[in-house]
């Protein structure tokens, strides 16, 4: 049997004569009508396999010996910059006190005046204004009993002001207003406190610390150790000529670890609604009012590692790329890849206030609580890492080949039904023909 009859025995679509077909005009527009439903169909399957989903998974973090970011930007309305200092510790012993590089402090005009910043100032312990340049060059300032600090600008000397505050904090010694301080009274260190007294102060910046249990607090004064115990000078926060005095009333404008997500990539996450920053960062735009001076806020946080992997992302979950050394990247930069990956955090919080005064809530309705006398006044966040991690990859809703079989499928499909609908309505319309006719 030749070839050619051997195929034509198994063709399975078996074809009419032109002569034994029949058009119709229903025939026609439901082949319109079925064009438009298979474009229309088709578009939607592309949309579909074009769209991008975000896969989140949960997996056991396994880093170690990493670093984190710290971005705060947090208002005080009601204490001077010049009173204010930030300090980081960790269970690891690492100590950072009066932080100084990658955060500014901004002063804001009187809160009565409607708080708008006067100008920034970085937190650089021998900035410009502090540095005595009239003075002999053979001029050694005294200590006043205590070590010269090991960064001071002469080698033994206490040239400035602020040398001598360093020198008294590093022996735990309280250090005031600086009076009978011939530094101080030289730089009118009292004076410029006094000028700043209505002031409030914004901290804004970042601070780079290890990724292990922790905290960081703002507290006045300068801070030093005291045996095993991390004490502040409070004496020129409480002996203010301040009506009411210094008070922590504050508003947290931004409080973060690790990079800002775009807002691109927070409209993917979330299934009924879209997320947003505030999801990460649920302390965003909090604010916090008291008009006793004697009061601090605590802030426990849950801090759980989160990355995000854009689509064609080339960093996977378990081969993670060698970077750079943590302490070679600049502030701000530090978990952002160049494929658009990002190695974040978010975080739950608890908040928790108290008055140092002690005492009960009695005035919140809750007598049976009571609170321990004695503490800092300020604003204390203790953040702790979680074991997890969360992984957020991005993905096509389907692969190619589901986008080819979903289109083969509307064709046929809609085809099929389309045949059936014009079959019946040209039986339809042959039955009345012939009732017509007899």
């Amino acid at each position: 049997m030749p070839a050619k009859s051997r195929f034509t025995r198994l063709d399975a679509f078996t074809k009419t004569v032109e002569d034994a077909r029949v058009r119709t005009t229903s025939g026609g527009i439901v082949t319109i009508a079925s064009l438009l439903i298979v474009f229309y169909l088709v578009w939607g399957e592309w949309a579909d396999y074009r769209r991008v989903i975000v896969l989140p998974e949960l997996i056991v973090d396994k880093g170690r010996g990493e670093k984190m970011e710290i971005h705060l930007n947090i208002s005080f309305p009601r204490v001077p910059c010049e009173l204010l200092s930030l300090d980081v510790m960790d269970v690891s012993g690492e100590q950072q006190t009066g932080v100084m590089h990658g955060v500014s402090k901004v002063r804001l005009l009187p809160y009565a005046e409607g708080g708008m910043a006067i100008d920034a100032k970085a937190l650089d312990l021998h900035s410009q204004d502090d540095v005595a340049t009239h003075l002999d060059p053979s001029y050694c300032g005294g200590c006043y009993g205590a070590p010269s600090p090991p960064n001071a600008i002469k080698a033994g000397c206490c040239n400035t002001c602020e040398e001598v505050r360093e020198a008294y904090a590093s022996v735990s010694w309280a250090f005031g207003r600086g009076e009978n301080v011939e530094q101080c009274e030289r730089e009118h260190y009292g004076e410029r406190l006094d000028a700043q007294r209505k002031e409030g102060c914004r901290i804004e910046g970042g601070v780079r610390v290890n990724k292990v249990v922790g905290n960081f607090h703002i507290a006045p004064g300068r801070s030093f150790s005291n045996g095993n115990m991390h004490v502040h000078d409070l004496n020129n926060y409480f002996e203010s000529p301040v009506e009411g005095g210094h008070t922590f009333t504050h508003e947290i404008h931004q409080l973060r670890f690790g990079p800002q997500l775009p807002e691109k990539v927070t409209k993917n996450l979330g299934n009924s609604m879209p997320w947003t920053n505030h999801h990460l960062n649920p302390l965003d735009d909090t604010s916090q009012t008291t008009d006793e001076p004697a009061f601090n806020y605590m802030y426990f946080l849950k801090v759980v590692s989160t990355s995000y992997f854009p689509l064609g992302s080339k960093k996977g979950i378990l081969n993670a790329i060698v970077e750079p050394s943590t302490d070679m990247i600049p502030l701000g930069y530090h978990g952002r890849s160049e494929d658009g990956s990002i190695e974040t955090h978010q975080y739950s919080v608890t908040s928790h206030k108290r008055s140092l005064s002690g005492g009960s809530d009695a005035g919140e309705g809750h007598k049976e609580r009571l609170h321990a006398r004695g503490g800092i006044p300020g604003v204390f966040f203790s953040y702790d890492i979680s074991p997890m991690k969360v992984i957020n990859r991005e993905e096509r809703s389907k692969s190619f080949v589901g986008f080819l079989t979903g289109v083969c499928a509307v064709i046929g499909g809609t085809l099929t039904v389309a045949a059936a609908i014009d079959r019946g309505a040209y039986e339809a319309s042959t039955r009345i023909k012939k009732l017509h006719q007899r």
